[in-house]
């Protein structure tokens, strides 16, 4: 069993910032990748930002230089600070893993979902 756990979500004004958290836990070997995608009412869920195990990072064009993904590999734990943030960012934020298990089983794994809520 795997489980990925966000936190940090909430409601706040525009220009503001909140930082999320991610603690993956559970039978896990190694983890490639971590990463945040969002879903907002009536849309498709879409990428955010990812990074690899090497550091290397990933942006989707609309959060580039407002937004930074960070991770602890000693604490199987991702993090996105979100600064300047706009109305449009409101969505609900998904952690997701790319991982190797005990069993040595590659797979995806998602958190619940955090809501972030930006008002104008």
């Amino acid at each position: 069993q795997v489980q990925l756990v966000e936190s940090g979500g909430g409601l706040v004004q525009a220009g503001g910032s909140l930082r999320l958290s991610c603690v993956a836990s559970g039978s896990i070997f190694s983890i490639n990748a971590m990463g945040w995608y969002r879903q907002a009412p009536g849309k498709q869920r879409e990428l955010v930002a990812t990074i690899i195990s090497g550091g290397r990072t990933n942006y989707a064009d609309s959060v580039k230089g407002r937004f930074t993904i960070s991770r602890d590999n000693a604490k199987n734990t991702v993090y996105l600070q979100m600064n300047s943030l706009k109305p449009e960012d409101t969505a609900v934020y998904y952690c997701n893993a790319r991982l190797y298990n005990t069993a040595l089983r590659v797979g995806d794994y998602w958190g619940q979902g955090t809501q972030v809520t930006v008002s104008s």
